[in-house]
């Protein structure tokens, strides 16, 4: 079913011609051309303002520090304009015809016209979003393996990659309890299954990096639950997933998403510090890095930005669901960015640990409800790629000119002043000969913090 054109009505949407019948035949979006860059004067919808993939700034083209993916689940599984208080779809399109093998590989196609028309490299798929289950885990396992043929070949004919492929251990009611913290070991081993499933499938597709989100590794009530038994199991999972990967040789990096609460009252992997400590604690700090939601951070109490910032302090952070949230609300509601100056001190984090890579910035979004037509698609992925590249450039420009680094340089500069700072800072002074430098020192000199300045100067760059 082609688009009507008329649907679009906002002044300079070109891009919504009339298709011609030979379009309309071969094409599922055949009144959406190619998404092109028209700056930031533009008010064409379906034109990118700010982002220019292949625009170098500081030593790396865009593309290759944003690193952009669309989420299959929010964008292709067929359940989307679905809200918990309504199981009817909104989002009514002519290719989800019925739950067979025949409408998820159609899905396959349609999803990588997306790709192409949209100009993202990259991708993200759960193994319960592109393959019917069926009636058993070996079929679908044979169904896994037919998609991800597909996959495999469209991926080679359009140059999209797989940035990460992981498994759904939250969503089938054996996953009540949990999986890897489950009560019952015959759900534990399947998700094991699952897990060896995916790894071989994304190391068949080449992915970049692995995600575990523990959907329901946690309790809603402690009355009932071993936490201990719990961790230590979770912690055995992750070990076998790890000794797996190495076996089979594949190269993708493994991350963990936090998130604070949802679906349980209380999740084992509330925010990106409590799961470094967790990986700390077992030994995995070398496997595994951490991919951080900001919708979750939020949902944790913190600001947008704190869990990247924290992960980034300690080299953990691996990748990004780069989606938003209402902090005024108690769940996730997995929206595309559209704040610039959270995307700034977002993307400023990751240019100043150098890139993200192999990791990348996946649209863990969905279209709101409300937004039916299928323009509405692009329209919300462009304006995320927008709002993240316009605060790409603000960041390197805040890097590049260097005053926010001159005001923390100034602020710490007694540590690099003293000798006995430096010494504390290799670890090798001791609490005596700090005692007796502080006796014969002065009392210590207050000096501004300089928030309101920070706080204004970040503005310029927005």
């Amino acid at each position: 079913v082609p688009l009507d054109p008329s649907a679009c009505r906002v002044e300079g949407c070109a891009a919504m011609a009339e298709p011609s019948a030979k379009k309309a035949r071969s094409e599922f979006f055949p009144s959406i051309s190619k998404i092109q860059f028209e700056g930031p004067q533009s008010i064409n919808p379906l034109a990118f303002k700010y982002y220019q993939p292949d625009e170098v700034i500081m030593g790396k083209k865009m593309r290759d520090w944003c690193r952009f993916a669309v989420s299959w689940w929010h964008t292709f599984n067929g359940q989307m304009g679905t809200d918990p208080f309504s199981n009817v779809k909104t989002h009514l399109r002519p290719w989800d015809v019925d739950g067979s093998m025949d409408t998820f590989l159609t899905r396959v196609d349609v999803a990588f016209e997306f790709f192409t028309k949209l100009g993202v490299d990259y991708y993200c798929f759960h193994d319960v979003d592109v393959a019917p289950q069926g009636s058993s885990l070996q079929e679908f396992q044979s169904n896994l393996d037919v998609i991800s043929d597909k996959l495999l070949s469209k991926q080679k004919e359009t140059g999209v990659k797989l940035l990460w492929a992981t498994q759904n251990l939250f969503s089938h009611p054996r996953y009540k309890d949990g999986a890897a913290t489950s009560p019952n070991f015959d759900s534990f081993a399947y998700g094991c299954a699952q897990t060896k499933k995916m790894l071989d499938v994304g190391k068949k597709l080449d992915a970049d990096t692995h995600v575990f989100w523990g959907g329901r590794e946690g309790f809603a009530t402690a009355l009932n639950t071993k936490v201990k038994s719990e961790l230590d199991h979770l912690a055995t999972f992750l070990k076998m997933a790890v000794a797996y990967k190495k076996k089979i040789g594949f190269k993708a990096q493994f991350t963990i998403e936090p998130k604070a609460r949802e679906p349980t009252a209380h999740q084992y992997d509330y925010d990106a510090q409590t799961v470094i400590g967790f990986l700390y604690q077992h030994g995995l700090e070398n496997e595994f890095k951490v991919n951080i939601e900001p919708n979750h951070t939020t949902l944790a109490g913190h600001v947008y930005e704190h869990d990247l910032r924290m992960a980034s302090a300690v080299g953990m952070l691996g990748s990004i669901d780069c989606n938003a949230g209402q902090p005024y609300l108690g769940w996730d509601t997995d929206e595309f960015p559209s704040d610039p100056r959270k995307c700034l001190l977002s993307m400023l984090i990751v240019v100043e640990q150098g890139g993200i890579a192999p990791g990348g910035n996946n649209f863990d979004c969905k279209l709101r409800r409300e937004s039916t037509d299928i323009e509405d698609m692009f329209i919300a992925h462009i304006g995320g790629m927008d709002c993240l590249a316009r605060g790409l450039i603000g960041a390197c420009k805040l890097v590049q000119e260097g005053l926010m680094k001159k005001a923390l340089e100034a602020r710490y500069s007694s540590w690099s002043a003293t000798e006995l700072a430096k010494k504390v800072e290799d670890g090798k002074a001791t609490l005596e000969e700090i005692e007796a430098y502080a006796l014969k020192t002065s009392e210590p000199k207050t000096s501004s913090g300089k928030q309101e300045y920070l706080e204004q100067l970040i503005n310029r760059y927005i």
